[in-house]
């Protein structure tokens, strides 16, 4: 059965491909959402932390502040060892802290904000193949009753998971290995709140992290060096208690389990972010282990990035903005996996020697402000900026910080909606759809693009008018 034409397919309807879908549809473009899993919303997150820079995301869609209200705690300090510290309070962002919220909640405002966009998604649907030609994709997507429909767009993007059926279908590798294998996953009420939002500890051969739901209920992650078992191995709440008090001191008087599982964790990334028409976002294109909780924040910046790109060459931008995707996340992705990487190594260290060391060398060292500045930069993903484009400005693909106008909004404010904003004197003219101008008092410096991302696209000489127009086009389309 054949289906219409969209702009584009999204398949995976997780907080990646809910940021992604919303944005296209608020913009105005046809976007079809499938999503393998029925309608029901699962409560079994993983993810609980959302880090500053996912929060001035959210922030551009007016959706930081619903957010916000789900929260548990806002940390302005964590603790990654015993003496190893990161303050977040420091961060030059409007949410200097980390938001423990369950990934849920995340999904949840998502979701009510694409469908308000007008999204539509289309449960138990599974991709079992994946075409494209110079001018459309065509997606195989199987129903609830087996039967096979294709469906057709300009582009496709696959937000579908670290087991992602678009990016098989396309032929991409995802190199990697297992890093933990056997990690126990249990959600338990407890006796006694631990005195911290998140605690976490490895003890060389035990690793556990503690966090809460907020509604009474708490997740459990530990895994035991020395009992390494497939993922499908029975898994019985006193094997949690036993993991939970060699590495952190107490089980905290876990009891009445609703769920025990065991996963692994992988440190993969997939070599193209972009085939063609094809795109990977989120844990389709990179994954690794729990620590730092950058995975599901990593992957809702990889969906700011391209939207804005998608919807600006449906307008008329040249077709090389799509591969500006690759070449900014790629360099992302793999810095993210090595960080996550080196947290559950030196937590998992196991000479004694070597974790005193540990603690009073990174202890030591993380108290260097500039040391402590990049540990939070990119922890919190405040600290990334893009590479400028050759003879660009060095400005170009930096972060722009939030900041107050005239009128008692903000810069972020005025990203709502999907739009550019020009910053200082600049004529935009036919663009006035997309683009809004905004003139602080006493800019003297010349004028920036901000991109709907936060990031600057473009840097314009006042002298130099006739710039003005090309660049525009270049990042957002035709005029109007």
């Amino acid at each position: 059965m054949e289906t219409a034409m969209a702009d584009v397919i999204v398949v995976g309807a997780g907080p990646t491909g809910l940021l992604l879908a919303g944005d296209l549809a608020e913009a105005g473009v046809s976007v079809r959402l499938l999503e393998r899993r029925s309608g029901e919303m699962s409560n079994l997150s993983r993810a609980f932390a959302v880090h500053a820079r996912t929060m001035e995301v959210l922030d551009a869609r007016g959706l930081a502040e619903n957010l916000q209200a789900t929260g548990v705690a806002r940390l302005t300090e964590a603790r990654l060892f015993e003496r190893v510290h990161a303050n977040f309070g420091q961060l030059p962002s409007r949410f200097a802290y980390l938001l423990i919220t369950a990934q849920y909640n995340v999904e949840q405002v998502l979701l009510e904000r694409a469908v308000k966009a007008g999204v539509r998604i289309d449960y138990q649907a599974t991709v079992v193949d994946v075409r494209q030609d110079g001018s459309r994709v065509a997606a195989d997507v199987a129903g609830p009753d087996g039967a096979v429909a294709t469906h057709h767009a300009a582009y496709l993007v696959g937000a579908d998971g670290i087991r992602s059926a678009v990016r098989e279908a396309i032929g991409v590798p995802f190199p990697g290995r297992s890093v933990l294998r056997s990690i126990m996953l249990a959600d338990v009420r407890l006796r006694e709140e631990p005195a911290t939002a998140l605690t976490v500890n490895g003890a060389g051969e035990e690793f556990a992290f503690v966090a809460p739901f907020g509604d009474g209920w708490w997740r459990i992650f530990c895994w035991d060096r020395r009992r390494e078992v497939p993922d499908d191995a029975p898994l019985s709440l006193d094997e949690v208690r036993a993991v939970t008090v060699r590495a952190l001191g107490t089980d905290f008087g876990m009891h009445d389990p609703r769920w025990l599982s065991r996963f692994h964790s992988d440190e993969r990334q997939a070599p193209q972010y972009r085939v063609r028409r094809v795109f990977l976002v989120g844990d389709a294109a990179h994954c690794h282990s729990p620590a730092g909780g950058l995975g599901m924040n990593t992957g809702l910046q990889d969906a700011a990035n391209l939207s804005w790109k998608l919807v600006s060459v449906l307008r008329g931008a040249p077709d090389a903005l799509l591969d500006t995707y690759h070449a900014e996340r790629h360099p992302v992705g793999r810095q993210v996996v090595r960080i996550s990487g080196t947290i559950i190594r030196l937590a998992m260290l196991k000479p004694r020697l070597a974790r005193a060391l540990r603690g009073l060398i990174g202890g030591t060292v993380v108290r260097i402000p500039a040391v402590q500045r990049r540990l939070v930069g990119r922890l919190s993903g405040v600290g990334f900026a893009y590479r400028a484009p050759r003879a660009a400005h060095k400005l170009v693909g930096t972060r722009m910080a939030d900041f107050a106008l005239a009128d008692g909004t903000r810069l972020y404010e005025a990203l709502r909606g999907g739009r550019f904003a020009v910053v200082g004197a600049a004529d935009i003219t036919g663009f006035e759809d997309r683009v809004r101008s905004i003139t602080p008092a006493g800019w003297t410096a010349p004028a920036v693009l901000v991109r709907p991302d936060g990031h600057i696209g473009a840097t314009f000489d006042h002298a130099d008018r006739a710039a003005v127009r090309p660049a525009l086009i270049s990042l957002c389309g035709r005029p109007s």
